[in-house]
């Protein structure tokens, strides 16, 4: 899983990507978690609040700050849809 977390560096954006990462890193789970601040980058997700979560190249979440529970609902969904698809 390849997750990316949107946003300027502002510290509701520092917060979702320490969130997610937290996540990945306790429930073991195998996916790559970046952080992109390059609005070049940002605008090719036609967004328009910050902070975004991005799951494999889909936007998942943007304009709050997820909660742990909001994350892990967020990553079994995109599992399952993963799951589903390769059947």
């Amino acid at each position: 899983m390849d997750i990316k977390i949107l946003g300027s560096g502002c510290s509701r954006c520092k917060k979702t990507y320490e969130t997610v990462k937290y996540v990945v890193e306790e429930d073991k789970l195998e996916a790559t978690v970046e952080y992109v601040t390059d609005i070049v980058k940002i605008l090719d997700y036609n967004i328009l609040s910050l902070p975004a979560v991005v799951i494999d190249g889909k936007v998942v979440m943007n304009g709050q700050v997820p909660s742990i529970g909001q994350v892990r609902q967020l990553l079994e969904a995109e599992a399952k849809i993963k799951d589903v698809s390769k059947k």
